[in-house]
């Protein structure tokens, strides 16, 4: 939902641009920041240090709202830059549910990491459906919208490692609810892509 909705955050993107486009670090080189920070954020979920895993993991999402705002700051926009951005959002994404799979989630219904791979699979059939139906022709415009765009399953992550530093038990309840909200987002999307609207 988010996602149809950037006009809502136009503000603090021309304050982060001004404030990141200063340093000589190109939109392209902070897409790749983004990657580096998830590693962190992986690590210490491996570690048991869960706080610094949250905080990585704010500053690796963070990262991928900086260097757009750079890039239409400084003129920079391109097709290339748009691919590498999103490439690196899925690596980002895959690189924190990969260091779950070590935080030794609680069972509930189903093995906790049975949640984080319906998780990841959810999330990544939700941007394969609308590549695909970009690819494929069925539709004029981007394919977006749904319960559980980008926006919000950073939100929920960012909720799941908060919690994951009081509660495995409330974490696990968070990432059944992500995992089931993406997968609806997908069906939606597969929907949209195949009724043409």
């Amino acid at each position: 939902m988010l996602d149809q909705h950037r006009d809502w955050f136009k503000k603090v993107e021309i304050k982060i641009a001004n404030i990141f486009a200063i340093f000589p670090i190109t939109p392209n080189q902070y897409t790749a920041i983004s990657i580096i920070f998830a590693l962190v954020c992986a690590y210490q979920l491996f570690v048991g240090g869960y706080w610094l895993a949250l905080a990585f993991f704010v500053l690796a999402a963070g990262m991928d709202f900086v260097d757009g705002a750079v890039a239409r700051k400084k003129n920079l926009s391109s097709p290339r830059g748009a691919y590498w951005d999103t490439v690196a959002d899925r690596y980002v994404e895959v690189i924190l549910l990969f260091g779950m799979l070590f935080v030794g989630l609680p069972d509930l219904y189903l093995p906790g990491f049975a949640w984080v791979f319906l998780a990841l699979f959810g999330s990544i059939m939700t941007t394969y459906a609308k590549a695909a139906a970009k690819e494929k022709g069925l539709l004029d415009v981007e394919l977006k919208g749904g319960l559980m765009s980008r926006g919000e399953r950073l939100i929920f992550l960012v909720a799941i490692l908060v919690f994951l530093n009081y509660s495995k038990i409330f974490a696990i309840h968070l990432f059944v609810l992500l995992s089931i909200l993406v997968n609806i987002t997908a069906l939606q999307r597969i929907a949209k892509a195949l009724s043409g609207k």
